[in-house]
């Protein structure tokens, strides 16, 4: 029987099998460079679960450590809409409530009914007036949070949408009216922005480009998604793990960690990822370790057997939510516990993260690398019989690590 040391030392090679050999070698190095050029990581996940937010950390920690001027301005118009949008809602949502009247009746309605003539109805960041709309509002919006009746509605906010972070803006409320104010890098990880369309990001991390692309979760922007599906190397979905108690926006009857769970049923278990890196983070846990000592998660999943006022419970049953649909067990289950407003926390998880992909994207090269290689080259030895060819694929196996004997690359796992 013929073996591969065998082969590589009796084989020889017309010259017209070299000339086609060596453009091979040409094509595969293109290959290689392109591989190794940039690493794509697709963020995913249902509508405010903290895309956005773990892609500013990004810029943080990866990119140039802070933000442009041009887009700490814009910032700064994003914030002054989302304390006016968050306090108008919070008004309109109070009325809704019989159980909650005005601490004081006569300032507070006045203050509503003033607030409403400057800000009657949504705003945004591009709004021309939005910096001085919101300088006459910043005094009303200060006393209606010192009234408790706009306190008790924000607590019920399950009830309705609101953004969790307006009680960070409402109680910063005197240094964001500041004429000087600028931004800090933590008022920039909390503002709000819906993602209307597909946020590209490249950072140079260890000499390689990560390439972090952001898509809205909002179902009217997941169409998108399939855009940006070619070429990634790693997907990275968040799940707003303090969304059990809650409704979407579009549908007022859907559990918003159920949905979650289903856009990532369709995702994990696609064929198209089969060979991708996936990586789970259950984020919000700042928001999730504060909401169970107020919501029973029994109200809202009966099947849950923990102690519902325990964060460690409450994780690992949403982990096995979200294990459960996965119906390939042989792949690897990477999940992290994120809180993405903490750089400290991103910046440890995303190290473990970058791991994984750098690994996964290496294994993808090398086999990539090997299938081109191999099934071009092997052509040019000799004829083989089938004994042959499974004593040389025998064989071919052993070697480690990437290895060049002549015209045939080999690799073994380590």
């Amino acid at each position: 029987m013929c073996s591969l040391s065998n082969l590589l030392c009796d084989c020889t090679w017309p010259d017209s099998n070299k000339l086609q050999s060596k453009r091979i070698d040409v094509e595969l190095k293109k290959q290689k460079k392109k591989l190794r050029r940039e690493i794509s990581v697709l963020l995913l996940g249902t509508g405010e679960s903290g895309k956005s937010t773990f892609l500013k950390q990004m810029v943080i920690i990866h990119g140039r450590g802070e933000f442009t001027v041009d887009e700490i301005y814009e910032y700064k118009l994003l914030i002054f809409a989302n304390i006016l949008n968050g306090m108008r809602i919070l008004i309109a949502a109070r009325k809704f409530f019989d159980d909650i009247v005005w601490q004081y009746p006569e300032q507070s309605t006045n203050l509503s009914q003033q607030f409403a003539k400057l800000c009657p109805a949504e705003f945004s960041a591009q709004r021309l007036n939005v910096a001085e709309t919101f300088t006459k509002c910043a005094p009303l919006v200060t006393e209606l949070w010192n009234d408790s009746a706009i306190r008790e509605t924000f607590e019920r906010r399950r009830e309705f949408q609101l953004p969790d972070s307006c009680k960070y803006f409402f109680e910063n409320i005197a240094r964001i009216s500041q004429a000087s104010y600028a931004p800090s890098n933590r008022d920039i990880l909390l503002c709000r922005k819906a993602t209307r369309a597909i946020t590209e990001h490249v950072f140079d991390i260890q000499n390689v480009p990560f390439r972090f692309i952001d898509v809205g979760g909002q179902r009217s922007q997941r169409q998108k998604w399939f855009e940006c599906f070619e070429g990634v190397t790693s997907i990275l979905f968040l799940v707003a793990s303090n969304e059990y108690d809650q409704v979407l926006l579009e549908d007022r009857r859907k559990n918003r960690l159920l949905e979650s769970r289903e856009v990532y049923d369709t995702i994990v278990n696609n064929r198209f990822f089969s060979d991708i890196s996936f990586i789970l983070f259950f984020n919000k846990t700042d928001l999730l370790s504060e909401k169970i000592t107020r919501s029973d998660i029994r109200d809202h999943f009966e099947n849950f057997q923990g102690n519902p006022h325990s964060l460690h419970d409450v994780q690992f049953f949403f982990l096995g939510l979200f294990d459960s649909v996965r119906k390939n067990k042989a792949q690897p289950f990477f999940y992290h516990f994120t809180t993405a407003i903490d750089t400290d926390n991103i910046r440890r998880v995303f190290k473990d993260c970058k791991e994984i992909i750098l690994d996964r994207n290496l294994k993808t090269l090398m086999m990539h690398t090997l299938d081109t290689e191999y099934n071009k080259k092997v052509a040019f030895i000799m004829p083989l019989s089938r004994s042959d060819l499974i004593s040389l694929w025998t064989d071919y196996w052993k070697f480690c690590p990437l290895v060049h004997f002549g015209q045939l690359v080999v690799v073994a796992a380590a």
